[in-house]
């Protein structure tokens, strides 16, 4: 006659403890109050990355060496909402395929418009109002030289001064070992900034 294990034997007690550990592991001592929790974290979840942290992937070289292809970083909705965009910041631009908003003066880079929506990682280097202008790989804001840090890679590019409007960025990636008809930069309009990328 075959023996049942009853669960006071030893190892009824070891599986009903293994059971109660793993339970105590995957929703706690307190199952409601880490529902609750479970809830307000979902919550949260989608409110940030809904509304304010807008998670990108860079796809391209147009921001080397800064940001790497495929790389993958947040851009915050909510930096520019008490301040404009400063010169230097790197700031995601949106263009919509059904407007025709483009980066003013510069001309299409093969078929990046192909897609509903296309976000652009570019840093800022001219403000409203200013001249931006390339003399022998050198940008010249209203005819002096910027200073550009971030910037490690040579370039060659000249381009005429370009006039920045009141309600428009001046926008370049800062790889500029490419050729410049091959790169997507030029003046930007306020409302096409989405927010400024944090990583």
């Amino acid at each position: 006659m075959p023996q049942v294990q009853s669960e006071s034997s030893p190892v009824g007690r070891e599986q009903s403890w293994w059971l109660r550990g793993l339970r105590i592991l995957v929703i706690g001592r307190h199952p409601r109050r880490t529902l609750i929790r479970v809830i307000v974290l979902i919550v949260l979840s989608f409110v940030v990355f809904k509304f304010v942290l807008l998670p990108i992937r860079v796809e391209g070289i147009s921001m080397l060496p800064t940001y790497q292809d495929h790389s993958v970083n947040f851009v915050n909705r909510l930096a520019y909402l008490r301040r404009e965009p400063q010169r230097g910041d790197v700031v995601s631009i949106r263009f919509d395929r059904e407007e025709t908003n483009t980066l003013t003066g510069t001309p299409p880079a093969g078929d990046w418009l192909k897609t509903p929506h296309v976000m652009l990682l570019k840093r800022v280097i001219g403000l409203p109002g200013e001249t931006v202008a390339f003399v022998n790989g050198r940008v010249l804001i209203n005819g002096e030289a910027l200073e550009e840090p971030y910037e490690k890679t040579p370039c060659n590019w000249d381009r005429p001064p370009v006039k920045v409007g009141p309600d428009e960025y001046f926008v370049v990636g800062d790889n500029r070992t490419m050729p410049w008809e091959g790169h997507m930069f030029g003046r930007a309009q306020r409302r096409q900034i989405v927010g400024k990328v944090i990583l």
